[in-house]
């Protein structure tokens, strides 16, 4: 069984994933970090992600994998654990633009689509119930005033990344989120959108433990229906 939680930047998706995916004994899928992931790989190795040939090759060299150690998921390029530098403020800026590539979505496609064979799995993201997961069973779409992200990403930023977020102040991140909304929902190729059927909550003024009951309720409620 596949369930899709999708929304855009700031809204709670990882931890309500995890912490549901914990609830019900489901694999976590941060998609995101996955993006994350190949974009620090484009910082690293200076990648000209512009030119076809160039973003092309580079893809078909991609090295990914996930490997869980202790309960925690690391994140591996070329071997090398990137799992501490995905949150960094330079990865940040540049991964709207990185998974608003064709090439960039089609490969991620295809490695999410080989890690839910099979298994059962919470997958997190922005497309994924639009368009990795179609026809998963349960599809949830997360919501937030623009605000209420902005300082929830902030203070996390500040937590912990002190150094790198000296000069980042709650207007400059404000300024990101409502940029990142705008791109991530107009981008051509899979935008941000909520699925026909998808379960909608806004998480501006309710707990986790709140949003993950509300999900849930409509699971139970939805296969009751089913039944």
């Amino acid at each position: 069984m596949i369930i899709t939680i999708d929304g855009p930047i700031a809204t709670g998706k990882s931890t309500i994933a995890k912490t549901l995916a914990e609830e019900i004994g489901f694999i976590y899928f941060d998609t995101g970090a996955m993006f994350r992931s190949l974009t620090y790989a484009i910082l690293k190795e200076n990648v000209d992600y512009k030119d076809a040939e160039t973003i092309k090759n580079f893809l078909e060299k991609f090295d990914f994998d996930i490997i869980i150690d202790h309960g925690e998921k690391h994140y591996y390029i070329n071997k090398e654990d990137v799992t501490k530098k995905l949150r960094t403020q330079k990865v940040t800026t540049l991964v709207s633009e990185i998974s608003a590539l064709g090439p960039v979505r089609e490969k991620l496609m295809e490695i999410q689509r080989e890690f839910a064979i099979g298994v059962n799995a919470v997958f997190e993201g922005r497309d994924m119930g639009s368009t990795v997961f179609p026809d998963a069973e349960y599809k949830i779409f997360l919501t937030g005033r623009p605000e209420v992200r902005a300082r929830r990403r902030f203070e996390e930023m500040m937590e912990k990344y002190p150094e790198e977020s000296q000069n980042l102040t709650f207007e400059k991140m404000l300024e990101e989120i409502n940029r990142r909304d705008t791109f991530d929902s107009t981008r051509k190729i899979s935008p941000l959108r909520q699925a026909e059927d998808a379960f909608v909550i806004d998480t501006s003024d309710i707990t986790i433990e709140e949003v993950v009951f509300k999900i849930l309720e409509y699971k139970d409620t939805t296969s009751t229906v089913r039944e």
